[in-house]
């Protein structure tokens, strides 16, 4: 089978000789269909991922076909050619977090595609527990965003029940945008600010009516306009920017909540003395739980999120370095790149 390998950063190296693997009892074989490149790979492309050692066959946000199941797999749960994804994770199942129930912030959590080899190949094998089958009706495309869905659907989930809240969302790449559109599904009203134009039309393509420039227009008057004098309850931080962190901190309510869903680059500064005088709930959000990628599958069925809009370029699986050559040419106007297997 063919098989993808980041050697060093900005260098894959193809095989075509790889063994296809075979599944454990409790492990269900998949034959990979679509592989969609994240911010995270990107960064692993550039050598900026602090926590991606090389070399890793990378690839975690994916749709795949059941080729085969393992002994102890139920194959009438697992069917042979349905459509499947997996959450990517590996973790130890033994401290603190895991035996809690939240396995997505293992102590020694790794996940595929960064400290795991990832699926950046024809054919990979997952443990049963973390295969979700796809219903018959969804496309592999629409089965690959799975992945960036649940974590939207996690954050959304961070900050506690969203309907009739006022919600501001800093940042509008793929994330931002998806966690615009599970808040609205859930019955928020909700603003969407972001420096890129480009980015806030995908935004309003995608259903969302109320956005904002900053570099053009005021978020504070946006604020007042969208919300009225009461703001916004709650903001989710997407842009891993100082300055949107600290917009969120200023104009949310007092007694708001802010999820800080992205990666800094740079440590940012925070306002304690404004956090404090507010009482405003700051909390971090991290992947998600199988609970999440059944409800990003359930906002799929309903047909309350648009995922299509967000597919902005598709290369085949030979052509994977292609992929970030033209990321990289076209950053504001990148959203989702798909591997076609």
């Amino acid at each position: 089978m063919r098989q993808a390998t980041m050697v060093e950063p900005g260098r894959i190296l193809f095989r075509d000789d790889v063994e296809v693997p075979a599944p454990g009892d409790d492990e269900i074989l998949l034959r990979v269909s679509q592989i969609g490149v994240c911010g995270s790979d990107i960064h692993v492309n550039h050598g900026k991922h602090p926590f991606t050692s090389y070399p890793v066959i990378q690839g975690h946000e994916f749709s795949a076909e059941i080729v085969a199941v393992g002994a102890n797999v139920d194959a009438t749960k697992f069917p042979v050619g349905r459509l499947a994804t997996a959450l990517p994770q590996v973790f130890c199942g033994e401290c603190d977090p895991c035996r809690r129930g939240d396995f997505n912030i293992c102590d020694a959590l790794k996940v595929r595609g960064f400290q795991a080899p990832g699926v950046a190949q024809d054919y990979v094998t997952f443990p049963q527990d973390m295969v979700i089958p796809l219903p018959e009706t969804m496309s592999a495309e629409i089965g690959a965003f799975i992945e960036p869905l649940a974590v939207a659907v996690h954050s959304v989930s961070r900050a506690g029940p969203v309907s009739g809240k006022n919600i501001l969302v800093t940042g509008a790449g793929t994330i931002g945008n998806l966690i615009a559109q599970v808040a609205q599904a859930k019955g928020g009203n909700v603003l969407v600010s972001d420096v890129s134009d480009y980015r806030l039309e995908k935004v309003r393509e995608c259903g969302i009516a109320n956005v904002v420039n900053p570099r053009t227009g005021d978020v504070a008057e946006a604020v007042e306009t969208v919300f009225g004098p009461s703001r916004f309850d709650v903001a989710f931080e997407v842009a891993g920017v100082e300055s949107a962190l600290d917009t969120a901190v200023q104009l949310v309510a007092k007694g708001g909540t802010i999820v800080a869903v992205a990666v800094y680059g740079d440590r940012p500064k925070v306002d304690m003395a404004v956090l404090g005088d507010r009482e405003i709930i700051l909390k971090g959000t991290l992947m998600y739980k199988h609970e999440d990628y059944l409800g990003a599958i359930d906002l799929i069925q309903k047909e309350t999120v648009r995922l299509s809009p967000l597919v902005s370029v598709r290369f085949a699986f030979d052509e994977y370095m292609r992929a970030y050559e033209y990321i990289d040419q076209n950053p504001e106007k990148t959203m989702k790149a798909m591997i076609v297997l």
